[in-house]
């Protein structure tokens, strides 16, 4: 058993309920590094720090542990550049630094850890010297209700440039976490703690399970010498140079089976065959070179009820190659008409029935959809994600109505298709496969015959429903 299945065995066997605490650190404990150096950068390329901003930054930065005083002048300074925005500006910075690059740094091991004191009913919250701003596009994903920062003072709807109390760092953030504790009826001797930083054991003593995480050298010292569980998590920040290597060699290993594949199309004429020899010689070389195994459990039901539409929810770039290898052939996947054009993959895309899907000039979604069904009339499968879009966690995201109606007007089942756990190898926006083995559930066909627009927000519910509980307890292979 390793520390994190430990750590999490330990939580499911830890009384239940909301007067147990769970508090998290944000920086270098939830995501990899510091949520302000995306801001810096951010600052940094539009030309908005000066020279002397920059070194002055990088020289605090590089101290290592600061002080109460330096810290209070390295947040003090930063806010105090916000002065005069609204809060509503600020939480659409942060919004657009997280999608942009914070959630490439998530540590999916501290979501593991999240979920199961969600599980187990305990008030889960983000402790961090940070602004709420920085953390709330997070907590909001990972659906944590609470959040214990630095707080910004308000007046008149907008940022003054300064803050209320003292910074939630070191001495401040122990004591802010007491009066959360005290307001909400929390017992702390019960309660958990993560953090990595050294200026981080105030608040780990006012915890009863202490947990050092990716813990700094003075931290984990003290963390050995009171006998605290110590995790670490994978970097997120920088992939290890051999997963790059591995990388290159898949890409190298899929580039060559499209070759072939398209060799074979020209000598043949047969271009059906060729897309399903790339789609399953390609990612089985390329997902074999990046150490990526595939756990399949239920793999009869991607074959009993074809054509149809085949579900995945959708965490990165994986996922294709994940469909891809499973389902070997007869399938295809569903674009907006714009990408046919895209130069490399457009034309690959036409030679592999690719659906365009056309909603421009006010075309109602039947008219747009009817190239998709024609594709299953035809007896090829489709392969779509209902949420529309990578998410940016775990989480799973809301569904949008299009591939069901497409199952509906062509009088096809659904097969759901769950992928527990991709991002961990591929994050959203990555470009870098990381060695591991993705689990994947296909459920049983659904039948849609019997669906009627009038049942339809229903049923899927009650399909979303099914992912979030097989999500929730995996499925044993039999």
């Amino acid at each position: 058993m390793s520390a994190l299945d430990a750590a999490i065995a330990a939580i499911m066997a830890a009384p239940k309920g909301p007067k147990i605490g769970a508090f998290f650190d944000f920086d270098g404990t939830l995501i990899d590094g510091y949520s302000a150096a995306a801001y810096f950068a951010d600052r940094v390329r539009s030309g908005e720090a000066n020279w002397q901003e920059i070194v002055e930054t990088l020289r605090l930065l590089g101290k290592g542990d600061l002080s109460d005083a330096e810290f209070g002048e390295i947040i003090g300074k930063g806010i105090a550049e916000w002065a005069g925005k609204t809060e509503a500006e600020m939480l659409e910075l942060w919004q657009r630094l997280f999608r942009k690059k914070i959630a490439n740094n998530q540590f999916p091991e501290a979501w593991h850890l999240v979920r199961a004191h969600q599980r187990m009913g305990h008030t889960v919250a983000i402790a961090s010297s940070a602004t709420p701003y920085q953390a709330m596009p997070l907590a909001q994903e990972w659906d944590i209700a609470h959040l214990i920062c630095t707080q910004p003072m308000i007046r008149n709807g907008k940022l003054t440039g300064g803050i209320f109390g003292t910074p939630a760092w070191g001495e401040g953030k122990a004591a802010a976490v007491r009066r959360f504790a005290s307001q909400h009826g929390i017992t702390l001797t019960q309660s958990y703690g993560y953090a990595n930083g050294n200026e981080d054991l105030a608040f780990l003593n006012t915890v009863g399970h202490a947990i050092a995480v990716n813990p700094k050298p003075h931290l984990a010292e003290v963390a050995s010498e009171k006998s605290w569980p110590v995790l670490r998590f994978q970097a997120r920040r920088n992939a290890p140079a051999a997963a790059v290597a591995r990388t290159i060699g898949a890409y190298g290993a899929m580039a060559l089976s499209f070759a072939a594949g398209l060799g074979y199309a020209k000598a043949t004429g047969n271009t059906r065959r060729a897309v399903d020899m790339i789609a399953a010689v390609g990612s089985e070389w390329g997902l074999a070179i990046a150490g990526i195994e595939i756990d399949l459990t239920g793999s009869h039901n991607l074959f009993v009820r074809r054509p149809c539409v085949f579900l995945l929810n959708h965490q990165s770039k994986l996922d294709f190659f994940v469909m891809m290898n499973i389902l070997r052939s007869g399938f295809t996947g569903v674009a907006k008409k714009e990408a046919e054009n895209t130069p490399g993959f457009g034309p690959f895309m036409r030679m592999a029935d690719i659906a365009f899907i056309d909603r421009s000039d006010g075309r109602k979604a039947r008219e747009a959809l009817q190239p998709v069904v024609e594709k299953l009339k035809r007896g090829l499968s489709i392969c779509i994600a209902p949420e529309g879009t990578r998410s940016y966690s775990p989480r799973l995201g809301a569904f949008k109505k299009g591939p069901f109606h497409i199952a509906m007007q062509a009088g096809v089942p659904l097969v759901p298709v769950v992928i527990r756990n991709a991002g961990e190898m591929m994050a959203r926006n990555g470009q870098t496969f990381r060695p591991g083995t993705v689990q994947v559930a296909a459920l049983p066909p659904i039948e849609t015959t019997h669906w009627t627009l009038v049942t339809m927000e229903q049923n899927i519910a009650a399909v979303r429903q099914l992912y979030l509980d097989t999500l929730e307890h995996w499925p044993q292979k039999q």
